[in-house]
């Protein structure tokens, strides 16, 4: 079997090395974590199912982790995703008598990355998650990394509670995207494939991009905001894959906002607050976190705010559950122009401006 060009385990020590542990990790404050946690992820998928229509089938299981476990799950859900790429350039350094040096430079890289973010990550929903005992996925565990939320309660006075149940909002609405609506998974796994399957990389662009984005961290600035690993070496047949996967992404990541901002304003004391402190950070977890960044699919940081743009017009001009007609099928999603131009996606999806239709 041909060596992966990236040495995970390497990359895992290295990036448990750089997130280290929060003082506050081992502090008596994180005793109600787990408790906190459980009982506000009930509670925020009440409030996002009867908010959107969106019912995920079964109940979402709050998990608590410290840095370094959220650090190993991330490892293995990327190796997961990048296994078509990685496996050909691996072939190719297979050949190459310089290839041991090359797995530890990409895995030091990559773990500092992972280290980086995890140091900043607040709440993840993985959609990568193993299988059960029956074969099939996962899907219930939603992640909340402790010592970062504990970090920002502290440094902001948040009131904890609050401020837990706003992070659950997020990260299950994003569960009630790829499970509450039944195509949606299958769907962004597949394009993610296909992309990758098109990549045919030489493993010292590979290398190189991982130093490059390495450099990018040591001087202050986000690696990942122009276009990530892929983009570096993308083909034109990628760019219009990587298109469609960041329309969709700003769909999901602006539909996320507002429903997070929407109920926060209702439920969350503090919560305009919250936001801007937020905004600032823009370094969460979940459907836009670090694998989406790490494949170039973050339309540099703009997901956001087109994505939430895109929702508010479309709330304005045809009622919020407007919206619903995109989970009618890949065919009704939003792309690119039409993210710019929400007029021309409700008339082509057939909802007219001023009507107050539920899509579903």
């Amino acid at each position: 079997m041909a060596p992966e060009p990236v040495d995970w385990e390497l990359a895992e020590r290295v990036a448990r090395r750089v997130a280290g542990r929060d003082v506050l990790a081992d502090s008596y404050l994180t005793a109600s974590l787990g408790r906190d946690f459980a009982a506000v992820t009930v509670e925020a998928e009440a409030m996002v199912a009867e908010l959107t229509g969106l019912r995920a089938p079964g109940a979402a299981r709050a998990a608590v982790l410290e840095r370094v476990d959220w650090v190993g799950a991330n490892v293995r859900s990327m190796r997961s995703l990048v296994a078509p790429l990685t496996e050909r350039v691996g072939e190719r350094m297979a050949k190459s008598p310089f290839a041991p040096i090359g797995r530890a430079v990409t895995g030091t890289e990559m773990g500092f990355m992972l280290g980086y973010l995890a140091r900043r990550v607040l709440g993840q929903y993985d959609l990568l998650v193993p299988e059960g005992p029956d074969g099939a996925p996962d899907t219930d565990a939603v992640y909340y990394v402790g010592a970062n939320i504990l970090d920002l309660e502290k440094r902001f006075a948040f009131r904890p509670r609050d401020f837990r149940l706003w992070i659950a909002i997020h990260e299950v609405t994003h569960r009630a995207q790829f499970t509450g609506v039944p195509w949606m998974r299958e769907y962004f796994l597949g394009l993610v494939q296909e992309t990758l399957t098109l990549a045919e990389p030489d493993p010292r662009h590979f290398a190189e991009a991982l130093r490059r984005a390495a450099a990018d961290v040591r001087r202050g600035r986000n690696p990942l905001d122009d276009g990530g690993i892929v983009g570096l070496v993308a083909s034109p047949e990628q760019r219009i894959v990587l298109d469609r996967v960041q329309a969709l992404m700003s769909l999901l990541e602006g539909h996320g906002n507002w429903v997070m901002n929407h109920l926060g304003a209702i439920h969350v004391e503090g919560q305009a607050r919250m936001a801007r402190v937020l905004q600032d950070r823009r370094a969460r977890g979940g459907v836009s976190g670090l694998m989406q960044k790490a494949l170039g699919f973050e339309m540099k940081m703009r997901q956001y705010e087109v994505g939430e743009r895109f929702i508010l017009a479309v709330e304005r001009a045809a009622g919020f559950r407007a919206v619903d007609a995109a989970w009618d099928g890949p065919a009704n999603l939003p792309n690119l122009a039409e993210l710019e131009d929400p007029d021309a996606w409700l008339h082509r999806v057939g909802m007219a401006v001023g009507s107050t239709g539920t899509g579903r």
